[in-house]
């Protein structure tokens, strides 16, 4: 059974998004970008240009879950939190008007999980989700690697598999087929 996740890290400038598919304890294909908004744009044109970004992927895709990182918020910056807050609520409706199951992890439960750290900076998460894939090439930007992160979490969860940090559920890894989604 082959199965298809999403993973999405919400953000208004770039939201990442990842598909990784995979069945039998293996990770057959991925792919990741990012969808931007300009800075200049009312907020609600940003959250309707994510939403209907968003919506169209997850319809051309059909993913069997989505994985969203969830809200958190700095003392420092609670606007911020605010604002991200926004982000997942298009992201959140977009899927549940599209009936595909949706969970939410929060960023050091992922971090935790795909590193070992739930600590750990945007470096390392990318190093550890480019060894789970087999990829080479560093996947950039951090946002479309951190939603990898997620879809990763989601298909071993989803699948019933563990997660081992210096192999693959199946041995060694090798490296997958890759595909870049262009701009969303």
């Amino acid at each position: 059974m082959t199965i298809k996740v999403v993973g999405i890290d919400p953000g208004l400038a770039a939201t990442g998004v990842g598909i990784v598919t995979g069945g039998n304890k293996k990770i057959s294909g991925y792919a990741f970008g990012t969808i931007k908004t300009p800075q200049n744009a009312l907020m609600g044109f940003r959250l309707e240009t994510i939403y209907s970004r968003l919506r169209t992927l997850i319809s051309d895709e059909k993913p069997d879950l989505i994985v969203v990182e969830d809200v958190f918020s700095l003392d420092k910056y609670p606007k911020s939190g605010i604002t991200l807050g926004k982000v997942c609520g298009v992201i959140l409706l977009a899927g549940q008007q599209l009936h595909i199951a949706i969970r939410e992890i929060a960023v050091r439960e992922a971090k935790q999980v795909l590193t070992g750290n739930g600590n750990a900076g945007k470096e390392q998460l990318e190093i550890a989700v480019r060894k789970s894939l087999g990829c080479e090439n560093p996947i950039r930007p951090y946002h479309a690697s951190d939603a990898l992160g997620l879809a990763l979490i989601g298909l071993f969860r989803y699948a019933g598999y563990q997660l081992d940090q210096n192999q693959g559920p199946n041995g060694p890894r090798e490296p997958k087929r890759k595909t870049k989604l262009s701009e969303l």
